[in-house]
């Protein structure tokens, strides 16, 4: 029998007349732990958004988010998506963790690693994922394996794609009524994917409204292939580019999704008590063919186009509508931040990366000391396999060498050879590498 998940379906466990009644608000103030929901989007860029400067795409509720939050303007992730969620998870840089690609058996995430999850569970939140993994399909890989309690996710990188030495998509799925591993068992869903994966989130957040809870919801849209219903790409066919449409159709689904949800914890009475957050995995992989926001690269690129995404934090009361930030800030920061929220202990035996983003949340004028952080592009090939995004067929200890930067919070280091200072040129067009080698010989 397949599990109905249609917003026609959805709507009567979200919006049916036996919804339980909204809590006293002597009741809301014993809540001392926030709730958090972490949206994470797919291949989506800093500029693919309206609230960004994108005078092309259509975002209104993801804007609005916008205007509510504290936002991080300077945060940077990894080129690729695996590498960035296992920062994501681990609040270690993803080499660390054994993650160098998006596939041939380099997207798993080592077994060693203690994730977010784990680490919430001891503050005794109970914690979902919705949405795509990729950090290992083996079993012991698996995020029910890793401190989810509740997992609803895809094989693989992408709904449908199977690449050697990973289990991946199961076969027949697709964007649209996509096969689901629900705790464990594969279920047939009916709907879009993107909907289908916020509809379960509401639901699972509905169910678990009165406990702290932590719902991280990774779309696989906007990931190619680039698929959605024409009602979304038909209002941007006067763009020309390859897949220009479906790409910001997806994104505008996408925003369609954020409006409900943010909708439903207004409804729910949960808004006041939920950290929300939205970012992307990396760069943009087809909206710098529109617009860029000024910025050199894109998906698989270590310039600044190629990690440098949005980070939008709202928790009323504690966050401050319109503020940002433009400390450089790192994808391994958020597992402290959220450790140090919902006043969980960090192990004190593991070689964390990150540090936490509250003092900076609390008081954009907080001492923030500067750090150099660093990226890697990897995915070196296996010899004689070829490559989409400019691979080599080398080794571990040479490729870490070849595509690589290195940043603070003035400079960026790219690769040997060019030397960009980020404040004064953000759109990387003047090297000064020449000028300034004291820089090259702290950053190298």
């Amino acid at each position: 029998m397949k599990l109905q998940i249609t917003f026609t379906i959805i709507s009567l466990l979200l919006f049916g007349c036996n919804a339980q009644q909204e809590p006293k608000a002597e009741e809301k103030e014993q809540v001392k732990q926030p709730n958090i929901i972490l949206v994470m989007t797919d291949d989506q860029g800093y500029g693919d958004l309206a609230c960004n400067g994108n005078t092309v795409i259509k975002t209104p509720n993801i804007d609005k988010l916008y205007a509510q939050n504290t936002r991080f303007t300077d945060f940077q992730v990894s080129p690729t998506c695996a590498p960035t969620r296992s920062a994501l998870m681990s609040g270690r840089a993803a080499f660390k963790n054994g993650v160098t690609h998006t596939i041939l058996e380099r997207e798993r995430m080592a077994l060693s690693a203690t994730t977010i999850a784990e680490i919430l569970k001891t503050a005794e939140y109970t914690t979902g994922i919705f949405g795509k993994w990729h950090l290992g399909d083996d079993n012991e890989y698996q995020p029910d394996q890793r401190g989810f309690d509740e997992t609803f996710v895809h094989g693989g990188g992408g709904i449908g794609q199977t690449y050697p030495g990973a289990i991946g998509a199961v076969p027949g799925t697709d964007y649209f009524d996509p096969i689901i591993k629900h705790n464990g068992t594969f279920v047939q869903t009916e709907g879009y994917c993107t909907d289908v994966f916020f509809a379960q989130t509401l639901t699972w957040i509905k169910q678990n409204k009165d406990k702290p809870f932590f719902a991280y919801l990774s779309t696989n849209a906007p990931h190619g292939p680039f698929k959605v219903d024409s009602s979304y790409s038909n209002m941007y066919r006067e763009r020309t580019g390859k897949n220009i449409p479906e790409f910001y159709g997806m994104i505008s689904n996408i925003d369609e999704n954020m409006g409900l949800l943010m909708e439903k914890l207004e409804e729910w009475g949960m808004a006041d008590n939920t950290m929300l957050i939205f970012m992307t995995d990396n760069g943009t992989s087809r909206g710098h063919q529109v617009f860029n926001a000024c910025m050199k690269g894109n998906k698989g690129s270590v310039y600044e186009g190629g990690t440098r995404v949005p980070l939008f934090v709202r928790l009323p009361g504690r966050t401050k509508a319109g503020v940002e930030i433009d400390n450089l800030a790192r994808h391994y920061d958020i597992l402290p931040t959220l450790a140090e929220l919902a006043g969980a202990e960090l192990p004190k035996n593991i070689d964390f990366d990150g540090r936490s983003l509250l003092p900076l949340i609390d008081n954009p004028e907080a001492e923030w000391s500067d750090r150099y952080t660093f990226f890697h592009k990897g995915r070196w090939n296996k010899a004689g396999v070829a490559g989409r995004w400019g691979e080599v067929n080398t080794n571990a200890d040479s490729a870490k060498y070849i595509q690589f930067a290195v940043r603070n919070e003035q400079w960026r280091l790219v690769g040997k050879d060019e030397l960009y200072d980020i404040n004064k040129d953000p759109e990387e067009q003047n090297n000064v590498m020449e000028d300034n080698p004291e820089v090259v010989a702290k950053h190298s």
